[in-house]
Order: C-alpha cells, then sequence, then structure tokens
C-alpha cells in the first residue's frame, strides 16, 4: 500500500483558504497528482485543505471523505512557562531552548502527558487523530497491532490525504513510532509537499509503514515555482523580514 500525504498549498489563514500563489501551487500539484492510480482520496474538513484538493479532484471526477480527526492542531493551546499566563501557544512553536531540554518530549509513547502537553488535552486530541488514521488503514486492510500493522488484506493501493503540516507530524509519529514534537520542530514540509510512505512487508503478514520521500515538492521545482515560507521560521535571528 502506498500513503501519500499533502499539506496544503501556501495559505491564507484570514479566509482559511489559499494565497494566489497557493492556487498556482495546488495546479501545479494537481497535474502531478491526477497521474496516479489512486484508491481512495481523504481530506480535511478546513477550507486551504478542500481547496487544495479541489483542483485534483475536479480533473478526476472524484469526491474525497472529508475526515474531522484531519484538522490541524491549533485548538490545542498550550501554557509555557517563558510566555505571560494569559497566553498560550501551540505545540510546533515551543522555543529550542525550551523544549530541547524535557526528555518526554522525546518520548514517542508518552509525549503527550508532559504536564502542560497534558493541561492543553493532548492526549484526547492525539488519540483521536490516531484512532482515525487506524480505523482509515484498517478499511484498507491494515491493522494496528503495537508497533506495526498486521496485514489482513496486503495491497498495493494508494491512498491519498489532504490535511496539514501538524497534523502530518502526528499522523508520521504516530506510524514511524517516533515523538510527534521531535518531527515538528526537526522537520518542515512545504506547502503543496508530498509525503509519500509505502508498506513493507519483510515477514508474512506483519507491515510497517516506511518513508521513502517527505516534503516533495519537485511539482513546483519543475515549473520553476520557489517554494512558500509558511511554517518556516527566520534562518536569522536578525532577519526581522522573516517571521519570528
Amino acid at each position: 500500500m502506498k500513503l501519500i500525504i499533502v499539506r496544503h498549498a501556501d495559505p491564507d489563514y484570514s479566509i482559511d483558504s489559499l494565497t494566489e500563489k497557493g492556487w498556482k501551487e495546488a495546479e501545479l500539484l494537481s497535474k502531478r497528482l491526477t497521474k496516479l492510480d489512486v484508491k481512495a482520496f481523504y481530506c480535511s474538513p478546513l477550507g486551504r485543505a478542500k481547496d487544495t484538493a479541489s483542483l485534483t479532484l475536479n480533473k478526476m471526477g472524484r469526491e474525497a471523505v472529508i475526515c474531522d480527526w484531519l484538522k490541524e492542531f491549533g485548538h490545542c493551546q498550550v501554557k509555557v512557562p517563558y510566555i505571560p499566563e494569559d497566553r498560550t501557544t501551540i505545540s510546533w512553536d515551543f522555543l529550542p531552548s525550551f523544549y530541547t531540554k524535557i526528555d518526554g518530549l522525546f518520548d514517542a509513547d508518552n509525549f503527550m502527558n508532559v504536564d502542560f502537553l497534558k493541561e492543553g488535552k493532548m492526549p484526547e486530541l492525539y488519540k483521536e487523530v490516531t484512532d482515525g488514521l487506524d480505523e482509515l488503514l484498517e478499511r484498507h486492510g491494515y491493522k494496528r497491532n503495537g508497533r506495526y500493522y498486521d496485514a489482513i488484506e496486503p495491497n498495493m493501493d494508494t491512498v491519498v490525504l489532504f490535511c496539514h503540516f501538524g497534523l502530518e507530524c502526528f499522523l508520521l509519529g504516530h506510524l514511524l513510532n517516533i515523538s510527534p514534537i521531535a518531527l515538528l520542530h526537526g522537520t518542515m514540509a512545504a506547502p503543496s509537499s508530498v509525503t509519500t510512505l509505502n508498506t513493507e512487508e519483510r515477514e508474512d503478514g506483519i507491515a510497517i509503514f516506511r518513508c521513502s520521500a517527505f516534503g516533495d515538492i519537485s511539482h513546483l521545482y519543475a515549473a520553476d515555482e520557489p517554494p512558500a515560507f509558511a511554517g518556516r521560521f527566520c534562518e536569522m535571528y536578525s532577519n526581522f523580514d522573516e517571521r519570528h
């Protein structure tokens, strides 16, 4: 089985849609995805993901199943000691001098139980996402069993998910048995990027998901379209023209 996770194109968060550049990215993405033989499409209910998916779906005459658990994790707000008590932040905006000192955040099985994440309802939200993913995969022939999947009905189908970078890190963390916090802060999937995982069944009936490409934007490079900056932070602290 091939699982493809697509981050939405360059977002206009103010209207939960895409920028002009985002629509161009979505068009280039659609030229790539329409070449695939896709068994099923799934999509976040948020506008920027649905708009990104729409160009591919319209060209293919297909529809996507809308999954509430694929929406972004921005609603998980947490309090950390270096910001005022009346403010919160999200789990991919922690400062390096803070999160790198907390060993529990790098524990794939228990990161969500670190005190401030637990207070922000992370255990419940993470369970919602991972349960949704595992139920989807079981419908496509792969049932979660500890840290791997039982290949109940092994196949070579392609399944596409349209979602968000933060949410993608939680999906990958579950599939690869890695703390999503490490992925949120150590990786960056640009808008409209494509992440590909394939099942490997090196033992009869036992499958793992292995990532063969992360955050691929070759469809942009092929059209001389530069990647968007959305989701990144400044390369140099002194550059206040970039996100701080």
